[in-house]
């Protein structure tokens, strides 16, 4: 069993059993659902949980402390939570809190967004992304993991000593292969979003363990998100990847990653067909758990699954769910 607290290299985390490689999301807009998927989740051998956070939905740290005190073991984690709106001394005293209340079962991943995010809802100026992602996680570790911060830097000059340590593992989005190589030099782990197969193994990974590398440290595992649909119904799949999808054909980051990974996408932003064949997993539950065993022993350190509703989205998360903890 992995625990937050275990740093755990690529390497290692390839030698586990697939079963611990493999998160679900869950993304609810009620935290009372949220929690009782989780404890759900937990109950049918689903080792790990993630969730998004948006600028309004339910606040990810919060439903997970309580989801922590109802379950046992199973870990959580964010995919991603956006750093901008969040001071770091802020953020790090919502881990520690959660720390105290469930040690190791936390893997904090944190990331800059997209602009239409953060400076059109959040209103905030988004100033060298990269830059900062690295300034926040140094700050974020000396506070979570030091346990005294005494940076002064382009966007933080921050002086204190947190009463206690959480040495919670700290994650970034990555998409560039700017990304993942800062994500092999300062993180416990890059968060993929939307990422090809093959962009994932040929342009990300390399790029990932040049960076740890550089840094004289051991590359960390790269966390691959990967969208499923429990149908057979190829029509039907493709119109409901295509509705939860559909946003990322026109941010401009992810229109320059998949250009980059041979899916170039049209002024419109509409997805091509070939990029969700690429990006889909679909099928029975016999035909997805083949897939997903493939892509483990393929090269990914460990994937994060989104379910696609495409009839019922609480059956067929459940059905995921109970794929996951049996595979």
């Amino acid at each position: 069993m992995i625990t937050g607290e275990q740093m755990l290299a690529a390497s290692e985390v390839r030698s586990l059993p697939l079963v611990e490689r493999i998160g679900l999301t869950v993304n609810a807009v009620n935290a009372g659902d949220m929690i009782n998927a989780i404890v759900a989740a937990e109950q049918v051998g689903v080792r790990q949980i993630w969730t998004t956070q948006g600028p309004t939905t339910v606040d990810a740290l919060t439903a997970f402390a309580i989801a922590a005190t109802k379950t046992s073991t199973i870990r959580v984690g964010t995919s991603i939570l956006p750093f901008y709106p969040r001071h770091p001394l802020a953020l790090a005293a919502q881990v520690s809190t959660f720390y105290q209340i469930a040690p190791g079962r936390l893997r904090l991943g944190i990331g800059a967004s997209h602009r239409p995010i953060i400076e059109g809802i959040y209103g905030i100026d988004m100033v060298a992304p990269m830059a900062h992602t690295a300034e926040y996680i140094k700050v974020l570790r000396d506070a979570l993991w030091e346990g005294k911060v005494d940076h002064h830097g382009r966007f933080y000059n921050i002086k204190a000593e947190p009463p206690t340590k959480a040495p919670v593992p700290l994650l970034i989005s990555t998409l560039s292969p700017g990304a993942f190589k800062t994500s092999g030099e300062i993180s416990d782990g890059a968060i993929s979003w939307n990422c090809p197969v093959s962009y994932l193994l040929q342009t990300a990974k390399p790029a990932l363990e040049e960076g740890a590398k550089q840094a004289q440290r051991p590359a960390p595992p790269l966390v691959a998100y990967v969208p499923v649909a429990l149908s057979a119904d190829r029509d039907a799949v493709f119109a409901a990847a295509r509705k939860r999808l559909g946003t990322y054909g026109r941010l401009p980051f992810y229109r320059n990653m998949f250009a980059e990974a041979g899916y170039p996408v049209p002024e419109d932003g509409t997805i091509p067909d070939a990029l969700i064949d690429n990006l889909v997993v679909s099928g029975d539950e016999q035909t997805i758990a083949a897939r997903l065993r493939d892509l483990l022993n393929g090269g990914l350190d460990e994937l994060l699954l989104l379910p696609i509703p495409v009839k019922d989205a609480d059956q067929e998360w459940s059905r995921l769910a109970q794929l996951i903890g049996a595979i």
